[in-house]
């Protein structure tokens, strides 16, 4: 049974473990990053993160695993980091934390606050953050940590109403949105928007679920700067990645 009992139990039996999905720049084909992905193997196989990951919102185990991947991803990536100045990587975190200066604390304890140029924290509409969590957003600037809008849809006025009060620098398109881009439909309605959003802004955008050529293609040519997906890697584990990133560091697309 899942339930935020057994994720704890979960996490304290180290069942947790990350992988990293690449985000691949679409005007050159470089690996210049990753987003890092939780994921809980138990007896019974690994459960899927739709499995926990809500159950988790909102209560004090959504702490404990944001501190615990920031832990983990200093252990596995920092001398990759150091190694990489030109590359990011993002971890998803409740925006109480970024808010309450769990973010900079965790970070300065991981060792990673020297690198805190890299990171991108990753925030969903649903997570909007209350004022001080805004405000902490708005503030990001100066500390040098970026902020991501992740799972951004346009199904709704709400992730307009959350860019309008809030200093977002990047913008994560949801998967429903790349996978309308088809033979049948080469050019949907919102790629429009998000070109002249491009053309009007200094927002970063990266695409989610690139998964074949001609998507690669359409978001490069509206000047999309960056995707993931499966048309470039699977998330993969830290000693795979490095190596991908490193196969890709000076490809042209």
């Amino acid at each position: 049974m899942i339930n935020l009992e057994s994720i704890k139990a979960g996490l304290e039996a180290g069942e947790f473990f990350l992988e990293y999905l690449p985000t691949v720049s679409l005007d050159d084909g470089r690996c210049i990053g990753a987003e890092a992905l939780v994921r809980w193997k138990r007896a019974s196989g690994v459960v899927p993160p739709q499995e926990f990951i809500p159950l988790i919102e909102g209560t004090p185990i959504s702490g404990l695993v944001t501190y615990w991947v920031i832990e983990t991803v200093a252990a596995e990536m920092l001398e990759w980091l150091r190694a990489h100045p030109e590359c990011q990587l993002s971890i998803n975190v409740p925006p109480e934390i970024l808010g309450r200066g769990g973010m900079e604390y965790a970070a300065r304890k991981a060792g990673l606050f020297d690198h805190i140029g890299q990171l991108i924290v990753e925030i969903t509409e649903r997570g909007v953050p209350d004022l001080i969590g805004v405000e902490a957003i708005n503030n990001s600037w100066g500390m040098g940590l970026r902020v991501a809008l992740d799972d951004v849809s346009f199904a709704s006025g709400a992730n307009l109403a959350v860019l309008a009060r809030s200093n977002f620098h990047i913008l994560k398109l949801d998967r429903s949105l790349t996978s309308q881009i088809t033979p049948d439909c080469p050019i949907p309605e919102w790629l429009n928007g998000v070109s002249a959003l491009r053309q009007t802004s200094k927002l970063e955008v990266i695409a989610e679920g690139v998964e074949t050529e001609q998507q690669f293609q359409t978001l490069r040519s509206v000047n999309i700067q960056a995707g993931q997906g499966f048309y470039f890697s699977p998330p993969i584990r830290a000693e795979a990645f490095i190596a991908y990133q490193r196969s890709r560091s000076g490809q042209t697309g």
